[in-house]
């Protein structure tokens, strides 16, 4: 194919050589020029056989040459003897047509070279000439300019992050110890919350390259060139040592296999998790991945090993939001109470507080204010909630809702010893760890969990909101399990009506149990109004 197109482009240069060599023949005056004397000469000897005239031009022909003289220096009495034909001079069409060949092969030159710098700019990975060259050194590493610095909040994350840049910067005070460092570490968070950019500020505060891919990039329509990039992309990382790896959305490779096939996203994931157990403890390379599907994501991955260490990072709570804010708002004439944007930005993650920020400037500039004032966030917050990010600002009456629905969860979990990490006024769920296998009453103290919301908000508020639909539908979920799956009804063939009698059971047990901690539940739903998160040890010391 690369042969025909090449033979097609010989081809039409050629062409074109042609027609400009035809058409300067053509269009090439061959005439003499002569002086008034030597016509008249010429004409007098009767020498001259036609007399043409053109636009310009008297065209004198003999019987061996051709002779041309200006029409201005010849007088009508030198002509009187002969019939002179008139001759329209149309070589402007001819020079036309051939302007048009010459834009024609320049367009078509053009076109060729552009088409082959975007195929030579678009390809991550360029192929060597040779089989045995390391293909790893046409990788190059992005250039990180972030530091922890420059992201506000997300202090336990830095905390947990500074271990790995101190064995990055001097990884033979760890190894000297008998000590190793994670191979992967595995960022965990809702989109919007910066885990690329904390990627980018570990390999910045260490000092190290940084590889940055996309897991999407990896999948590709030709079986086996996805397995070559990852292997591409780690032995650059290894030659560059110590250095980061840093994938991005690792579960458009990463899901879980299910046996039944073997397509090409399969055979990559094969290659990363073989690349990842061909890790020396003294290669100083460390892959950081991010993902905000943590559920879906193989096994295999998730092993010691491999993603041994996890980072959740979560929607930033009031003061990493004052925090974040004061940072976009230091470039910004104002003189704003950041604790009131904080107040009014509940469940606005890093992302979409840069986004409110520079939305309130760009008003204020609109209406040519000299500084960004309330009214205009206020103006702008509707337009970044539920623009493109579709982010759930809750109204004042919705926040006594969640956090009653969050207290009166996070007191059963408590109450069944089921751990949890936080609970957050931002976040629906607290993600309480089922186990496997699974025992009949921890898969009712789940059911349980699930319920207590919606039964807390009933004995509260005597109503409920929507957002219970997702924890009632896993808890219906796990109680047809029970009865389908586990045996684990009246008989060992359960009916769907024992699912009905023992959600029924269920909610009644969690309602007795709810109203004995009420004073519990209140002082929890308390917090949460006005922190925004509790943590499990906090709980614990609250239900005593």
């Amino acid at each position: 194919m690369l042969s025909f197109k090449n033979n097609r482009t010989i081809l039409i240069i050629s062409a074109s050589i042609v027609i400009l060599l035809v058409a300067f023949a053509l269009l090439r005056d061959t005439s003499e020029p002569a002086s008034l004397a030597k016509i008249a000469k010429l004409v007098k000897t009767q020498q001259v056989e036609n007399v043409i005239a053109c636009d310009t031009h008297y065209y004198f022909e003999t019987a061996d040459k051709l002779y041309s003289i200006p029409i201005s220096q010849v007088s009508p009495r030198l002509l009187k003897n002969y019939s002179v034909q008139v001759h329209k001079d149309n070589r402007y069409l001819l020079y036309i047509a051939l302007f048009i060949i010459l834009i024609g092969a320049f367009s078509y030159a053009l076109r060729y070279f552009i088409k082959q710098r975007e195929q030579t700019e678009t390809l991550p990975f360029q192929p060597t000439s040779s089989p045995s060259s390391d293909d790893s050194t046409l990788l190059e590493p992005v250039d990180s300019d972030v530091t922890f610095d420059d992201i506000g909040g997300i202090t336990d994350v830095k905390e947990e992050l500074q271990e790995i840049i101190d064995f990055l910067k001097n990884s033979s005070r760890f190894t000297s110890f008998g000590a190793r460092m994670p191979r992967g570490v595995l960022l965990v968070g809702p989109p919007g919350v910066g885990k690329t950019m904390i990627a980018k500020a570990v390999a910045a505060e260490a000092g190290v390259p940084f590889y940055y891919q996309s897991a999407a990039s990896f999948v590709q329509i030709y079986v086996g060139m996805g397995a070559k990039r990852v292997h591409e992309l780690f032995s650059a990382a290894k030659n560059n040592a110590p250095s980061i790896i840093f994938i991005d959305e690792i579960d458009a490779v990463g899901k879980e296999r299910d046996g039944n096939r073997s397509d090409e996203r399969e055979a990559t994931l094969n290659q990363l998790l073989t690349e990842m157990d061909g890790f020396e403890d003294s290669s100083g390379v460390i892959v950081v991945a991010a993902t905000n599907k943590i559920e879906v994501l193989d096994a295999a991955l998730l092993r010691a090993g491999r993603f041994d260490r996890r980072v959740f990072v979560e929607l930033p709570t009031p003061t990493e939001r004052a925090s974040i804010l004061n940072k976009y708002l230091a470039k910004v004439p104002n003189t704003l109470d950041v604790d009131e944007i904080v107040t009014m930005s509940v469940g606005f993650n890093g992302a979409s507080l840069a986004t409110l920020v520079n939305e309130a400037a760009l008003l204020a500039l609109r209406l040519k204010e000299p500084q960004v004032t309330m009214e205009h966030f206020y103006a702008v917050k509707d337009k970044v909630a539920y623009g493109k990010k579709k982010l759930q600002i809750l109204t004042e009456t919705q926040k006594k809702f969640r956090a009653r629905y969050l207290a009166a969860k996070a007191v059963m979990a408590q109450n069944h010893q089921l751990p949890f990490e936080k609970v957050m006024l931002s976040s629906e769920t607290i993600k309480p760890q089922l186990g496997s296998p699974l025992i009949k009453s921890e898969i009712q103290a789940h059911i349980k969990v699930l319920l207590a919301g919606l039964v807390g908000c009933d004995i509260r508020f005597d109503e409920h909101a929507s957002n219970a639909q997702t924890d009632l539908k896993q808890a219906k979920k796990l109680a047809l399990d029970m009865i389908e799956k586990f045996g684990m009804g009246q008989s060992v063939v359960g009916t769907s009506r024992e699912e009905v009698e023992i959600l029924d059971l269920l909610y009644k047990e969690v309602h007795t149990e709810l109203i004995t901690y009420e004073k519990a539940i209140n002082t929890i739903e308390s917090v949460l109004l006005e922190k925004e998160a509790i943590t499990q040890e906090d709980v614990e010391k609250i239900v005593g």
